[in-house]
């Protein structure tokens, strides 16, 4: 992307001209952003997310990030010769697991991106589910069908949790500090076990607490593609269940998609899939007329 010393006074203004309408479309709203994926361990895009985010709430939108840290957690699980599965897409979380879970996501994941949010002339505050009671957690529960029996059997997925309750009274007092909540999807249940929580699962539970306007969730593809590999740009709810079905959507997008189905349902307007690793793919997405990923509404 040129540097701005390339570009003449007079695009800038037709840019910002440009950019104005959609601007004007979300003054007042929230839009929660789940941040993730590689994109995190990209310096420069990390510079680029946090100065996204400054823009947004310089433009009176207000921001709420909630961050993941897959491949981060994964490195620090390796270095500590802590063997790792997954299961439909989500980490299998042993006591010992969650553990560094914590650790990685609540530690130094939180608060490298409060403290690029703070480089790019913005306020934010780095909390986790734990904090100010904003989730109640319950451990997640799915079953499986046996294909030799044919029988439905529980998954135990260990500390892995879901969101069941979101008070978001600190989120608020948060926003009204104009500052940006940067959460660590880490939550204590009414028992007192800590559960890693989805990110893209909690980011959605905090839009639908929030009213927000948009979900954003930032991922290491374009979007929803088809068995071509085309970006699908609109997906419509009625043809979710084919699409896994039939293994167009698999792995870890399905709860990407399960968290885009109970959101829309829940009322946020739309829900955007998006690729992250695309420098400013938020303003893209936002500011722009034809937008950069799949769009759920």
């Amino acid at each position: 992307m040129p540097d701005t010393d390339q570009i003449s006074p007079q695009m800038i203004a037709r840019v910002l001209s440009d950019a104005l309408p959609f601007m004007q479309r979300y003054v007042g709203e929230t839009v929660v952003v789940k941040y993730g994926g590689h994109a995190m361990g990209d310096a420069v895009l990390a510079r680029q997310f946090a100065s996204d985010m400054v823009q947004l709430k310089l433009s009176g939108i207000n921001p709420i990030v909630v961050h993941g840290g897959g491949p981060q957690i994964g490195a620090m699980l390796d270095r500590l010769s802590i063997k790792s599965t997954f299961k439909d897409g989500l980490r299998v979380t042993c006591g010992e697991t969650i553990e560094v879970v914590e650790m990685v996501l609540s530690g130094s994941i939180n608060k490298n991106v409060v403290s690029n949010i703070s480089r790019a002339g913005g306020k934010a505050i780095g909390i986790s589910g734990k904090d100010g009671n904003l989730c109640v957690a319950s451990k997640l529960q799915r079953t499986r069908k046996d294909p030799d029996s044919n029988i439905e059997k529980a998954i135990d997925f260990g500390f892995v949790g879901e969101p069941a309750v979101i008070n978001p009274q600190i989120l608020h007092t948060i926003l009204a500090s104009d500052s940006i909540p940067v959460i660590a999807p880490v939550a204590t249940s009414r028992e007192g076990d800590t559960y890693n929580i989805n990110a893209d699962t909690f980011a959605g539970a905090v839009a639908e607490a929030m009213k927000a306007k948009r979900l954003m969730l930032l991922t290491d593809v374009a979007g929803v593609l088809d068995k071509s590999g085309e970006l699908i740009s609109e997906l419509a709810l009625a043809d979710i269940k084919e699409l896994v079905d039939d293994g167009t959507i698999q792995g870890g997008m399905i709860p990407k998609i399960e968290s885009c189905v109970s959101v829309v349902k829940g009322g946020v307007e739309g829900v955007i899939i998006l690729d992250g690793r695309q420098p400013h793919a938020v303003l893209l997405e936002l500011f722009t007329p034809h937008g950069v990923g799949t769009r759920i509404s």
